[in-house]
């Protein structure tokens, strides 16, 4: 079957009904390009508190429509129209039929259209996609992920249908088995060659063979080949390796199919093993927006996603809470990410009165089908999750629901291990609200109640997910896995190796300040494959839930969960929204032991004297900076992170002392000091020798404003972007972090300003402006090609002279 893109031409507006048509009390339709998100456009509404989950954009109705023609000599032949994912509750139509739906926002879904087309002439296709109260995060809104226009002949390889395992692997060899579903669209019974070519990374092929295949009337038939590959290259998170399956049938129809040669064991004793290497899990947890552009999965912003969680040290990601993207999975596979692919946030138990609870009973079923029929080729899927912090998991009705979805996926994939991310304390929410009551009841003289449950979250998180409770509530719901997922229960991984010795865990959701006791559990067990923290990268919605929270004496208060308006990001995660990486990922670095240098970070001077009250998802307000004009002779506080035995803090040439670090010391020492404007230096001993040094200096002089495109050039295509680093400098090139100002961008030539933000957490500003203010002297343009030619992307700031950024689309 042929895949065309069906991306462009689409007009978008909020819908109407009908009776309002027929008043002409209807917004204009504008052109778009997919992927789109609605939701983005809109106006930010803080008057409602409850939409912080959402980043306080309102929810809604909008309506896309497109026009296309199919030739009259397509007539008789397949024809498909395929969404890799419309959010949400999608309604199709056709030259003004109902061609389908389907309520959930995450699956890719096809719809056969044929029987409603004009061919030969034009034909219109809507689409209609809502939201509001139905996430606990930003969704967006509209049809974000890709759109296709399939076509094929009447004897054809099923969409989606080559499917390649890789049951044998040795050092000389490998079997590759292909099935192909070949269907039948005719009255009469066919018989076609099919045919099946592998070739290796260099192009080259590598095995092949051919088989006739029957295939009855209006049927399908499955062929099969098993190839021997000698000396196979194998992909590994190391080597990501990939080869390609062209599959061909004798009448013309071809499917080109990437894959990875590769093998996975499980066991509690030598836990996770790629090609009989074991591997431990460096794993991120990611919602699916990207920053600036929304929901929108643009190809080459998954792709850069992927690319800087590799680069900041994570081999694995986990999908929060609902199935990747394609161009997410391609990404993984070409850069050795692996993948945990998530499910659902909910099954039969509503989190929002509208959300995919409402839906689920009807439809998981189909729903876990597409997930598995999307990820059955990549190398990169190493894990299904059915769920995340399910309540019913703690019930028996809940436990055998699990056990008909780990079942499902197993019958659907037999390659892959299934998990579910369990919260302990969910399981046994009934006990906890009766102990929260309690707790309301009790002032803070008996222990501070609530006050104290939410300062001491993760402490009372772990302690109730160790409890005999928690054992025996989700002993079912953990025996149905293969991994048991655990969402802050790091309590449990030693002392489940007693009581459940054949358990295998992970940890599917932790907390990013305990990742280094965390860690040492992953690297001493065996049975615990490893880490995901939370979160990777910062996304919109759950708004401020790792914000810096400061108490003073004379103003106690508890930290709470959600901030107020205009909060806009979670401010949570080793990776800003815009791509740049903030301490806590060279901490982690550090932990993981894949950086010997020791880095530096520095607390906001204004919060001296405050005491931090943040929630456990959040880490010190700390930045790489050494200029903070106004602090001048005021105290500060220096953060040095480093596995090192001792570290040593030099200010413009004095040391102000050398104190223990490394594992012991949580591979962290703190320095109390007095800014002055000059050059900060950490350097870091073992056994008195210096292993390494991270220095930070002070922005002097006149403010330079800077412009770095990602690349030179890009494709001339909407599924690339150009990503521009707008930097605040000083002649010599130091971020001036104290001179934030209005940068404002214009784009000449065959291209588009996508997006324009910052990565301040609590802007108005919207990222469809031409115009945004930096944050800590930083923001990111991204630029969309539209057609060939030569673009120029020019950028201004009050009091610096403009820069010119010059891009080709080729």
């Amino acid at each position: 079957m042929i895949r065309t893109s069906f991306n462009s031409g689409w007009e978008t507006r909020p819908k109407s009904n009908p009776f309002a048509e027929l008043g002409g009390r209807t917004a204009a339709w504008r052109p778009v390009t997919l992927p789109h998100d609605a939701m983005l456009e809109q106006d930010r509404d803080g008057s409602d508190p409850e939409r912080g989950a959402t980043a306080y954009f309102p929810g809604g109705v909008f309506e896309y429509r497109k026009t296309f023609s199919v030739p009259e000599a397509d007539r008789g032949k397949r024809v498909l129209v395929e969404f890799e994912g419309v959010y949400r509750s999608a309604m199709v139509y056709v030259n003004g039929a109902y061609a389908g739906q389907r309520p959930y926002g995450y699956s890719q879904f096809v719809l056969d259209v044929g029987q409603f087309l004009r061919y030969g002439q034009e034909n219109e296709i809507r689409v209609e996609a809502r939201a509001g109260q139905d996430s606990r995060w930003y969704s967006g809104i509209g049809i974000y992920r890709d759109a296709w226009l399939v076509v094929g002949d009447p004897v054809h390889i099923a969409l989606d249908g080559v499917r390649v395992t890789t049951p044998d692997i040795d050092a000389d060899a490998a079997v590759v088995e292909v099935a192909v579903v070949v269907e039948n669209d005719t009255r009469e019974l066919r018989t076609v060659t099919l045919s099946v070519d592998l070739s290796g990374p260099d192009g080259r092929s590598v095995a092949s063979g051919t088989t006739p295949v029957t295939v009855g009337p209006g049927g399908s038939a499955v062929a099969r080949h098993r190839l021997l590959v000698h000396r196979p290259a194998l992909w590994s998170p190391e080597s990501p390796t990939l080869h390609t399956c062209l599959t061909t049938l004798d009448g013309g129809d071809a499917q080109t199919t990437t894959f990875g040669i590769r093998s996975l064991q499980l066991d509690p004793e030598r836990g996770l093993r790629i090609n009989g290497q074991p591997v431990k899990l460096r794993g991120a947890c990611v919602h699916h927006d990207n920053g600036v552009l929304g929901a929108a999965t643009i190809g080459r912003a998954e792709e850069r996603r992927v690319q800087i969680l590799r680069a900041a040290g994570f081999n694995a990601v986990r999908s929060s809470h609902h199935p990747l993207s394609r161009a997410m999975l391609e990404a993984c596979d070409r850069f050795g990410m692996l993948v945990m692919d998530e499910t659902f946030d909910m099954w039969t138990s509503n989190k929002n009165p509208y959300d995919y609870a409402l839906d689920f009973p009807e439809w998981w079923e189909r729903d876990v089908e597409a997930m598995v029929a999307k990820d059955y080729n990549h190398p990169s899927v190493i894990l299904y999750s059915i769920g995340n912090e399910i309540p019913e998991n703690g019930s028996p009705t809940g436990a055998l629901l699990g056990r008909q979805i780990a079942e499902k996926v197993r019958a659907l994939d037999p390659t892959r291990y299934v998990t579910n991310g369990v919260n302990g304390m969910l399981a046994v929410m009934d006990e906890v609200r009766a102990m929260m009551q309690s707790g309301a009841e009790n002032t803070d003289s008996a222990g501070g109640g609530i006050n104290t449950m939410m300062t001491q979250l993760g402490d009372i998180m772990n302690m109730l997910g160790g409890s005999d409770l928690v054992t025996s509530k989700t002993a079912e719901a953990f025996g149905v896995l293969d991994v048991a997922g655990m969402n802050y229960m790091d309590g449990r991984y030693a002392s489940d190796q007693e009581l459940f010795p054949n358990r295998i865990i992970v940890g599917t959701e932790t907390f990013p300040t305990r990742i280094d006791t965390n860690w040492r559990l992953v690297t001493d067990h065996a049975h615990v494959l490893g880490d995901f923290t939370w979160t990777g990268w910062d996304y919109l919605g759950e708004v401020g839930i790792g914000r810096p929270q400061y108490t003073t004496p004379d103003a106690v208060a508890p930290a709470s969960l959600a901030a107020p308006y205009p909060w806009l990001t979670a401010d949570a995660g080793d990776i800003d929204i815009t791509g740049h990486r903030r301490p806590v990922s060279y901490y982690r670095e550090i932990v993981f032991g894949l950086r010997a240098e020791p880095y530096l970070a520095v607390q906001r001077p204004e919060h001296h004297g405050t005491t931090f009250a943040g929630t456990p998802w959040a880490w010190s307000d700390s930045i790489p900076s050494w200029t903070w004009p106004g602090a001048e002779g005021k105290p500060v506080v220096v953060e040095v992170y480093s596995d090192a035995e001792q570290v040593e803090l030099q200010l413009n040439g004095r040391s102000l002392g050398r104190v223990p670090v490394g594992e012991k010391n949580r591979f962290r020492a703190e320095f109390e000091t007095t800014y002055e404007p000059g050059d900060l230096v950490a350097v870091a001993y073992r056994g008195g020798e210096e292993t390494g040094r991270c220095a930070l200096s002070s922005a002097t002089g006149a403010v330079v404003l800077r412009a770095a495109a990602d690349r030179a050039s890009v494709r001339a295509d909407h599924r690339d972007l150009a990503y521009v680093d707008l930097t605040l400098t000083d002649a010599h090139g130091t971020p001036y972090t104290g001179a934030d100002r209005t940068v404002r961008i214009t784009v000449d030539g065959p291209a588009v300003l996508q997006g324009l933000g910052s990565a301040d957490p609590r802007v108005e500003r919207p990222f469809r402006s031409p115009e945004t203010r930096t944050y800590d002297g930083r923001a990111l343009a991204i630029v969309r090609p539209t057609a060939p030619g030569e673009i120029t992307i020019r950028v201004s700031a009050e009091g610096c002279a403009d820069v010119v950024v010059p891009l080709v689309a080729e």
